[in-house]
C-alpha cells in the first residue's frame, strides 16, 4: 500500500504541492543542488544518502554508473505488476470476447468449422491483444511512475547543472522529502563532498 501511496505522491502535479520552505525573496524550494566533481565521490555521496535516510532524491551523473542501484537504495518498481496487469487485461478480454461472440452472439455463423466456442482460434488474438495492452501498460505506467509528462523542471534555470551532460555529477533532494531542510540538508551534502551547494526554487 505505502508502494501505491508513493507511486501516487510522485504523479500528483508540481503545480498543486504546497511549497514548504521559501527563499529570502519569498519563491518556493524546490529542493537543493550539490555538485560532485568524481565519480567515486558521487557513488559514495549516493551512499551516504542512502543511509541518512533520505527518499525523495537523485543522482544525475553523465555516464551509467555499475552497481549505482544499490548504492542509491533504489527498490524494484510496480512496473512491472502494471504491465503483468495489461497483459491479463488484454489477454482476458480477448478470450472472453472470442468466446462470448462465438458461443452466443453469433452461433449461427460457423467459423472454420470448429465447436462454438473452441478456444483454439482464439490464440493468436489472445496473444496480439495480450502484447499490446502490456506495451501501453509499460509506456504509460512509466510516465506516471515518472512524474510524467513536465515541459519544465526547476533544475533547468540552473546553468551548473548543465554540466551533468558533461563531466560532473549531481546529487538533488527534494523539499517533499521528509528529512529535507534547506540548511541541515545543505551542511549534510558539503559533509559528505559537496564543492557546490545551491538552493533550486521552484519553476
Amino acid at each position: 500500500m505505502s508502494m501505491i501511496t508513493d507511486m501516487l505522491s510522485d504523479y500528483v502535479p508540481f503545480m498543486t504541492r504546497k511549497a514548504k520552505f521559501a527563499t529570502e525573496t519569498g519563491e518556493p524550494i524546490w529542493g537543493v543542488m550539490a555538485q560532485f566533481d568524481d565519480v567515486v565521490n558521487a557513488y559514495h555521496a549516493a551512499e551516504k544518502m542512502r543511509d541518512a535516510g533520505f527518499k525523495h532524491w537523485d543522482l544525475h551523473t553523465p555516464f551509467p554508473i555499475h552497481g549505482l542501484e544499490e548504492a542509491m537504495g533504489i527498490k524494484r518498481t510496480i512496473l512491472p505488476f502494471v504491465v503483468l496487469g495489461g497483459t491479463f487485461t488484454g489477454a482476458g478480454g480477448a478470450a472472453a470476447l472470442q468466446w462470448w461472440v462465438t458461443a452466443y452472439a453469433y452461433t449461427d455463423i460457423a467459423v472454420q468449422g470448429k465447436p462454438y466456442g473452441a478456444w483454439e482460434p482464439f490464440t493468436m488474438i489472445i496473444f496480439e491483444l495480450g502484447v499490446l495492452l502490456s506495451a501501453f501498460a509499460a509506456l504509460f505506467g512509466m510516465l506516471m511512475l515518472n512524474g510524467l509528462p513536465r515541459w519544465h523542471h526547476p533544475l533547468f534555470r540552473k546553468d551548473r547543472f548543465l554540466d551533468s551532460s558533461d563531466d560532473k555529477f549531481f546529487v538533488v533532494v527534494e523539499a517533499r522529502d521528509p528529512s529535507f531542510n534547506p540548511e541541515q540538508t545543505s551542511r549534510f551534502l558539503r559533509e559528505i563532498g559537496a564543492t557546490a551547494v545551491d538552493l533550486v526554487e521552484d519553476a
